[in-house]
C-alpha cells in the first residue's frame, strides 16, 4: 500500500533581506556614474552602520535616455545593493538607506535562518501524515499495516515572505516591518506491506 503524507511547520521568519539603489541622472556617462557611486558608497556605508551583513551589489548600469527623435538626452547610472538583518532591525536598514541617498528600496524579504533544520521537522511530520492515512485504509479494508518498504520524498516548497513597507507616519518613527509566519512543508510518498 503507498500513501502520501504532508507536514507543514510555520514558523515567524526571522531574518530580512532589504534591497536598497540609487538612480542618478547626469549630461555625460563618467558624470552619471560618478555621481552615483559616491551616493552609492554613502548607502552601503549607512547599512552597515546600521547593522547589515551579507552586502552583495544585485545590479549595476549605466544608459543612454533619448528623446523622440533618438538624440541622446543625458545618461542614467544605477545600482542596487541588498543587506540582511534580523526581523527587528529590517527597518533600520530602510531608514539608514533612504537617509543616506537611496531612491529606490525594494523588500523586504523574509527568510528563516534554520530552514533546513525545519524541513526536516515538515519531512518527519508528513511520513507520521503517510502512516496515519495507511492506517486509516487498513481499519476501512479490515488490513494491518506494516513497517516501511519505500519512501520518496517530493520536491520542497516555501516561498519567502514579501512584506509590504508601511509609511511612517513622521520622520522620527523607524519603518515598521512585521514578520507574519512562513510555512515550510514536505511531502513524501510512502509504501508500506500489508499484513
Amino acid at each position: 500500500m503507498t500513501t502520501v503524507g504532508h507536514g507543514i511547520v510555520t514558523v515567524v521568519p526571522d531574518e530580512a533581506t532589504v534591497s536598497a539603489g540609487v538612480r542618478s541622472d547626469a549630461a555625460s556617462a563618467a558624470a552619471a556614474l560618478a555621481q552615483n557611486s559616491r551616493t552609492m558608497n554613502d548607502v552601503i556605508a549607512a547599512l552597515k552602520r546600521a547593522g547589515g551583513k551579507e552586502l552583495q551589489t544585485q545590479q549595476v548600469s549605466l544608459y543612454p535616455q533619448t528623446d523622440e527623435s533618438g538624440k541622446v538626452t543625458g545618461y542614467v547610472a544605477q545600482n542596487t545593493v541588498s543587506a540582511k538583518a534580523s526581523i527587528a532591525g529590517a527597518g533600520a536598514l530602510v531608514d539608514a538607506a533612504a537617509g543616506a541617498g537611496a531612491n529606490t528600496v525594494d523588500g523586504p524579504t523574509l527568510t528563516l535562518s534554520d530552514r533546513d533544520a525545519l524541513y526536516r521537522s515538515a519531512l518527519k511530520k508528513a511520513v507520521e501524515d503517510a502512516r496515519a492515512k495507511a492506517l486509516a485504509l487498513g481499519e476501512a479494508g479490515g488490513f494491518g499495516v506494516g513497517p516501511v518498504t519505500a519512501v520518496v520524498e517530493q520536491g520542497a516548497t516555501d516561498q519567502p515572505v514579501y512584506a509590504p513597507l508601511a509609511a511612517a507616519s513622521k520622520a522620527a518613527d523607524s519603518t515598521p516591518v512585521e514578520p507574519g509566519t512562513q510555512d515550510v512543508t514536505a511531502d513524501v510518498t510512502v509504501s508500506f506491506t500489508i499484513r
